[in-house]
This record gives C-alpha cells, sequence and structure tokens, in this order.
C-alpha cells in the first residue's frame, strides 16, 4: 500500500539519518570560572554550554578579555571549572584530579600554541619524537621523520629550533601534535606570532592535517580569516557565549 511503502521510507531514512550522524565528543554544561583578585572574586566564564561533534573544526572567538584561551584550557582539561562540567570521549574531565587528567591529555589530545613550545636543545625530529618517547611508542623516529616530511621539513629534521625560522618551528610543532596521533587538537593562536603569508600557510597546513587525520579541532583565534576556515564558531563577550 502506498501509506505502508511512504512510512516504510521514512523509517529507513530516519535510521539512515541516526546511523550518519556524527556523535559527541565534546560537552560543556554551565561551565562558570571565577578567580580570586584584589579581594574580589572576578567572573571569567559565566554559564556556557554547547557540544561539539567528533570531527568537527570549531573556532572560539571574540575580543581580548573575553575569556576564549580560559574555555580552551577548560575543555583541554588544562584547569578545572568553578562550576558545571566538561566531558570528552565519554569522560568527565572536569571532575578529574590533576594526574588523571594529565594522562588524559597524553593519551587523547594535541596542542599547538601560538608560541611553538620547542625545547631549544633538541632538533626538530627529537621535538617531534619527544611525546612518542615518552609515551612509549616503538619507531618514535621513523613516525617523527615521516610527519615532519608532512609539513615539509624532511631536510631541517637535524636543525635546532634556533636554526628555524618562525613558521618552520610552527610546522614542527604540528608536526609533533599530530605524530601524537591524537583524537582532539586544541590550538591558541596557532598563527599569532606570524607575519600574514606564513600565517596563511601554517592555517592550511593546519586544517590539510585536520582533514586528513580525522581530528577534531578547536582553536582560539583574533583572526577571522581563520575562524572561518572552521565548521562552526562559538563567539564569547564578557565571559558568555553569544553565539554558537
Amino acid at each position: 500500500m502506498p501509506g505502508s511503502r511512504a512510512a516504510a521510507l521514512l523509517r529507513a531514512e530516519t535510521i539512515e539519518s541516526i546511523l550518519l550522524k556524527k556523535p559527541t565528543m565534546i560537552i560543556a554544561q554551565q561551565l562558570c570560572h571565577q578567580i580570586a583578585h584584589a579581594g574580589q572574586t572576578l567572573s571569567i566564564l559565566d554559564d556556557i554550554s554547547f557540544d561539539i561533534a567528533t570531527g568537527q573544526s570549531v573556532a572560539i572567538v571574540g575580543q581580548s578579555g573575553s575569556g576564549k584561551t580560559t574555555l580552551l584550557g577548560l575543555l583541554a582539561g588544562l584547569d578545572v571549572p568553578s562550576s558545571g562540567s566538561v566531558t570528552v570521549a565519554g569522560q568527565v574531565i572536569s571532575s578529574m584530579n590533576e594526574d588523571a587528567r594529565a594522562a588524559f591529555r597524553a593519551q587523547q589530545l594535541g596542542f599547538v600554541f601560538q608560541s611553538f613550545h620547542l625545547i631549544d636543545s633538541l632538533s626538530a625530529l627529537d621535538n617531534v619524537a619527544l611525546p612518542l618517547d615518552l609515551r612509549g611508542e616503538k619507531n618514535s623516529r621513523q613516525r617523527a621523520a615521516e610527519f615532519l616530511g608532512q609539513v615539509g621539513l624532511a631536510q631541517r629534521q637535524d636543525h635546532l629550533p634556533s636554526q628555524l625560522s618562525g613558521g618552520e618551528q610552527q610546522r614542527v610543532a604540528l608536526a609533533r601534535a599530530f605524530a601524537n596521533r591524537p583524537a582532539y587538537l586544541f590550538a591558541d593562536e596557532p598563527t599569532g606570532n606570524l607575519d600574514g603569508k606564513t600565517g596563511a600557510h601554517i592555517s592550511d597546513l593546519l586544517f590539510e592535517l585536520n582533514q586528513q587525520h580525522g581530528t577534531t579541532l578547536v582553536l582560539v583565534t583574533h583572526d577571522e580569516k581563520l575562524a572561518a576556515k572552521c565548521q562552526r564558531q562559538l563567539r564569547l563577550a564578557s565571559g558568555r557565549l553569544v553565539a554558537a
């Protein structure tokens, strides 16, 4: 019967949509963060809730002092909220102690910072291999070399950070972050210390690697062009979420 056939098709489409829908893997619920300053309590974040699906690229944007970096730190388990919760991959990381959060970060997360955070006394290769060595990964140097090749630094792997340009140092940082095969990558102003042309190249490389490895990407940026490359933007104003 036509009605039965239509109902069957509807059920099939519904099941297919459920199966294709990407699961939510980062959940922020009623996040508040306060700090004590000069005998007063300052509110940095106030009642922020949202979720991020697996594989999404999300930019956290807003004016200076709006709470962007604080929010990124809470999502990455670098700090804990005053109230509310952060759940990543089904784990409520905001309720973990510092050691548990550190172990979780080592297994699941990658980081790229504005100031690169490379170890000056180590070569580019050793900087990339270091987190792999700390995890006891086999063939760490081989994988580090492979990722340096992916970011165009195969010929620079024996150079120290001081022998590399700012753009090259950030490429080493990208290789280090992705070599660890993180499920989630957090980036704080990844192009902030670079000139416009170099920053554009780094952002292209960041999204290329992100898509290639299927990583969930959350980044903080003042750069509207970089933010526009993300699938979604979370906009903060005075510690509150005003657009998602």
